[in-house]
């Protein structure tokens, strides 16, 4: 049903075939066929699709891997308002991948995915912060951005966070809660 819809120029049964080849589920896993779809949905605006464009781009899964024209993708779907997309572009500025490092760019992105509850960019916000990368150092802002995707789940900030707590960076030294969040993330195979 995705294959007739797609084929028929609907947007997000072009994205959702391009996933189903990725991954291989009802398909032979195949990169250059979800790169295929998922350039039709992009160019009709879908955000998720030049998203995952712009991932293929910079992994070189199904095209020559190109790291600009990865940003270029990223950007469409960042200014759209993909969370997702944010951060990946924001991850592009903090490490100079396709466009010249900017690491207060890299905030600016980070900062308007973490706003949206993303997770990962809380995150990595909250490694700014800590590295004084693009924003001053502040280990209390770092704490509080690490707490948030932490609380999500996020196993790289529940190791953070707890790493905060161990150290007394940002919070009180407390060797308890620096178990807890060490716990939690290795409870889902994170390592230090």
């Amino acid at each position: 049903w995705y294959r007739k819809a797609a084929e028929q120029g609907y947007a997000t049964a072009q994205y959702n075939l391009g996933v189903c080849y990725k991954n291989g589920k009802g398909v032979p896993k195949d990169a250059a066929q979800a790169v295929s779809w998922y350039r039709k949905a992009a160019q009709q605006g879908d955000v998720d699709a030049q998203n995952n464009l712009g991932v293929c781009y910079e992994s070189g899964a199904g095209v020559p891997k190109d790291t600009a024209q990865a940003v270029v993708w990223y950007r469409k779907a960042a200014e759209q308002g993909l969370a997702r997309a944010q951060c990946n572009l924001g991850y592009c500025y903090k490490n100079g991948i396709g466009v010249l490092k900017d690491e207060r760019l890299a905030i600016k992105w980070y900062r308007k995915a973490a706003e949206q509850g993303f997770a990962r960019a809380q995150n990595n916000l909250g490694v700014c912060y800590r590295d004084g990368a693009g924003v001053p150092k502040d280990p209390v802002q770092a704490v509080d951005w690490y707490r948030k995707a932490a609380e999500q789940g996020y196993a790289d900030a529940q190791c953070n966070l707890g790493y905060c707590y161990e150290t007394g960076a940002g919070v009180p030294k407390d060797l308890a809660q620096a178990a807890r969040w060490y716990r939690k993330a290795a409870e889902q195979g994170q390592t230090i």
